[in-house]
């Protein structure tokens, strides 16, 4: 299954940031699982990310190519709203889906979510969430999220739901509550040390900033001393300027040394369990 969590960084201007983290692993009953599964998505040019839970082929397929017509210009203008993007992706998604073959209904989980955060195009100060949802029994739907006031959770979802939110109510007493750090450190030791067998492999995240006129980000991982992208190993001979980098602390790290940059803050996890 999965564990996916999105939340959003807010100051005194207002919200700052939105990230969805993922999980990577996809699995097969209690049988096999394969650990670099991609469940989260950036758009190249536009300040839109999505990320995924519940049924994985169709999501995997689906969202991939709607991310690559955005950013061809084909599925929505540069000026269009939060809202008409959205609506652009939920209707691209359940076209997409009437095309499936019935003969698949029996091997299609019964529930997909797929999150949508956005930012104003004219605004950059307004950010918004919404949540698509098909049920084997209802179909599709979509409903729009409060965003929050202050730094913190947007969305838990997956079966590592319940771990999560446990683990959380000890960082939400913790010296970095209230801020994105504290929620990526939460998510990480999640996936450290959850029970659940069908979450695992290392986190992938994306994100988008307040920054006028900037896109969506997808960040690489820095775990355990080696690089993932989108839930993949990155090998050593490659350019990693390309890629802003992160390890499992949120630190901004070089790709290269896979050390911290020497001008980036330091922000120690101090209830990380071993």
């Amino acid at each position: 299954m999965t564990l996916l969590v999105s939340w959003t960084g807010v100051d005194t201007h207002g919200t700052a940031s939105a990230y969805i983290a993922a999980d990577s692993r996809v699995s097969w009953g209690d049988t096999a699982v394969f650990d670099h599964g991609r469940k989260v998505f950036a758009f190249r040019h536009s300040p839109d990310i999505l990320g995924y839970c519940g049924d994985v082929l169709f999501p995997t397929m689906a969202l991939s190519q709607l991310t690559e017509m955005a950013d061809r210009g084909l599925l929505f203008s540069p000026q269009s709203s939060c809202k008409e993007r959205f609506e652009s992706i939920k209707e691209k998604l359940v076209h997409q889906f009437h095309k499936y073959p019935r003969m698949v209904e029996g091997i299609t989980a019964d529930i997909l979510r797929v999150i949508h955060i956005s930012r104003d195009p004219t605004n950059n100060l307004k950010f918004e969430c919404r949540l698509i949802e098909w049920t084997r029994g209802k179909g599709w739907s979509g409903k729009d999220m409060a965003m929050p006031q202050e730094s913190d959770i947007l969305f838990v979802l997956g079966s590592g739901t319940k771990e999560f939110n446990t683990n959380f109510e000890r960082y939400r007493k913790g010296p970095d509550h209230g801020t994105s750090r504290g929620v990526f450190h939460c998510f990480c030791d999640t996936l450290l040390n959850i029970k659940d067998k069908k979450c695992g492999g290392a986190p992938q995240l994306v994100g988008i900033y307040r920054k006028p006129d900037s896109s969506a980000i997808t960040y690489g991982i820095i775990k355990e001393k080696q690089r993932y992208f989108l839930g993949a190993r990155i090998d050593d001979n490659v350019d990693f300027t390309r890629v802003e980098w992160r390890n499992d602390l949120f630190e901004l790290c070089d790709g290269k040394s896979m050390k911290r940059f020497a001008q980036a803050q330091s922000q120690p996890d101090h209830l990380r369990r071993s």
